[in-house]
C-alpha cells in the first residue's frame, strides 16, 4: 500500500509540474506584448521590395516579409508564426495594415497580444534595417 501512495504522490507532483509549466509558457511575455508600442509607419521614402521583419516574444515570436511596390504596402506574408496561430486574425489585421498603409489600425478583437507582435513586426521590417 506504501507504494501505491508513493507512485500516486509521485503522479500528483508531476501533473502539477507539468501545468505549471504549461501555464508560465502560455503567460510568458503576456504583459510585455500587452504594451508594445505601435509607432505608425511612413513608407513614402521606402524603394519598392521585400522587407523582412521579425518580433521575438516568447510565444508571440513571429517573422513576416512586407512587399512594397510603387510606395505601398501590397503583401505581407509569414515566414514563421507566432505559436498558436489563428489565420482568421492573421488575415484581418494584415487587410487592415495594406488597406490603411499603416500599423497604426485597431488590433482585431479578442487577439490584442497577437496582432501587437504581427504589427511590430511589420514595423521592425523597415525601421530595422
Amino acid at each position: 500500500m506504501k507504494k501505491f501512495f508513493k507512485i500516486l504522490i509521485s503522479i500528483i507532483v508531476l501533473i502539477v509540474i507539468i501545468l505549471a509549466g504549461g501555464i508560465f509558457y502560455l503567460s510568458h511575455g503576456l504583459e510585455l506584448g500587452r504594451s508594445i508600442e505601435i509607432n505608425g509607419l511612413n513608407i513614402s521614402n521606402i524603394t519598392d521590395g521585400i522587407y523582412n521583419g521579425k518580433y521575438k516574444s516568447g510565444r508571440w515570436s513571429n517573422e513576416l516579409n512586407v512587399t512594397v511596390k510603387d510606395k505601398k504596402i501590397t503583401d505581407i506574408e509569414i515566414v514563421d508564426d507566432v505559436a498558436f496561430a489563428m489565420p482568421s486574425v492573421r488575415n484581418e489585421l494584415f487587410n487592415r495594415v495594406i488597406e490603411e498603409q499603416n500599423t497604426k489600425v485597431d488590433a482585431v478583437s479578442g487577439a490584442t497580444v497577437t496582432s501587437k507582435a504581427y504589427l511590430k513586426s511589420i514595423e521592425n521590417a523597415f525601421t530595422n534595417k
